[in-house]
């Protein structure tokens, strides 16, 4: 656990453990890492446990190596079993195709790999094994001692931690980036641009029948303005389709205007206008939607931002005794699939720079070019996707995409 300080007890700065706030995967990555190569380490977790009332499915592919190169042996080899599909062997090389959402005919197709499709909680009950993580631990207050030599995070239960180093892991809206930016810099962007999720299950026949399109994954512009994403969530049981759980949206512009007016909707409104832009498309959406009860539960999630490279958006890092990564530092849209390879590139190289400090490195020389390099390349990131982002959203503009031009390479510049 972490160490528990009071005025009478202060340890010795190389004896302190690492604070990581937030148990996302970028956290839990790092904190593997860390536990790989013998640096203790302690997570904080707001949630009263493991469970996420929500779950979707990311895509990792530039970012494998690193992650590999952070956790055991074993739970690499366990990768499989986190898939959508546990059954289907990853490919050395896949092809991701983009259909015409009102034909049905491809637009275009490339080629990737090896390409992981993972299921969030999957991933994260497998990275948190072995981990010291506390629940319940709601970041409040942040101070720095005078002689720089320690952090310590107070939390809104009355306890506190004191760290070599804090690393605020805590995702898009992060506490960590409000206590060091305050509210209005910290704030995340808002885009005029929407999307309702489903998770739904069919009788084998559908099931089957809206499989045949690709096993994992396939994705969609349309003539309307609007983009789709249709893959697998959960292939539970290999041979019995009626197990099988898909995962499936349109996005759409929606003004900002608009996305207040209808915060209040129910789950049957947020269907009901996902069935009507459905009517429309190609299969598999056309049927997908057509054939979810009215009733089906779904979320909604307006698309956000925050760019680390714009002004105003750096922040203090109190001579190398903070830092951020993953979503805290870049949370940005995923019609690219490229938030979960550089949140794990964060750790990979975050990881590296503290084995540095425990062989006795410079804290805030290594901690400040750490932070330089992430926020260019992830700066960039942010706002690729976003311009992305818009050009999916626009028929004319959809061929000049990056996800077109570029597939889902690494940025070329980083």
């Amino acid at each position: 656990m972490a160490e528990i300080l009071t005025s009478n007890g202060l340890a010795q700065r190389s004896e302190l453990p690492i604070l990581i706030i937030g148990s996302g995967s970028t956290g839990l990555a790092l904190a593997q890492g860390l536990r790989k190569v013998g640096i203790k380490c302690t997570i904080f977790e707001k949630q009263p446990d493991q469970a996420r009332e929500r779950d979707w499915n990311m895509g990792l592919h530039w970012g494998a190596p690193v992650l590999k190169s952070l956790v055991p042996d074993e739970k690499w080899a366990r990768l499989q079993s986190v898939q959508v599909d546990p059954h289907v062997p990853t490919k050395d090389l896949d092809t991701l195709t983009f259909l015409h959402g009102a034909t049905g005919q491809p637009l275009t197709a490339f080629q990737l790999g090896p390409f992981y499709r993972l299921r969030r909680s999957k991933l994260r009950e497998l990275m948190s094994e072995g981990l010291d993580i506390q629940y319940n631990k709601h970041l409040s207050n942040i101070t720095y001692a005078e002689d720089g030599q320690s952090v310590t995070a107070y939390f809104s239960d009355g306890t506190s931690a004191t760290g070599r180093l804090l690393v605020g892991a805590d995702g898009a809206r992060s506490t960590t980036r409000r206590l060091l930016l305050g509210p209005e810099q910290a704030a995340i962007r808002r885009l005029p641009y929407a999307a309702t999720f489903v998770h739904m299950k069919f009788s084998r026949e559908k099931a089957l029948f809206l499989r045949k399109f690709h096993p994992l994954y396939l994705a969609t512009a349309h003539p309307e303005n609007r983009f789709g994403f249709f893959g697998m969530q959960y292939a539970e049981k290999e041979d019995d389709p009626t197990t099988w759980t898909f995962f499936y949206y349109i996005s759409w512009h929606c003004s900002l205007e608009e996305q207040d007016a209808t915060m209040n909707w129910t789950n049957r409104q947020r269907l009901a206008q996902q069935k009507e832009f459905a009517k429309s498309f190609c299969d598999p959406w056309k049927s997908a939607y057509e054939w979810a009860p009215d009733d089906a539960p779904v979320w909604y999630m307006g698309l956000t931002e925050w760019d680390p490279g714009a002004e105003g958006h750096k922040w203090d890092n109190h001579g190398g005794m903070i830092t951020m990564v993953g979503d805290a530092v870049h949370p940005m849209t995923y019609q690219r699939g490229q938030g979960l390879n550089h949140s794990i590139t964060d750790a990979g190289q975050l990881r590296d720079v503290i084995v540095q400090l425990k062989e006795g490195g410079n804290q805030k020389e290594l901690i400040t070019k750490f932070e330089e390099e992430m926020i260019g390349r992830s700066g960039e990131e942010v706002r690729g996707s976003s311009t992305n982002t818009g050009m999916l959203h626009d028929w004319e503009k959809v061929m000049e995409s990056p996800v077109f031009t570029k597939g889902l390479n690494k940025n070329q510049e980083s």
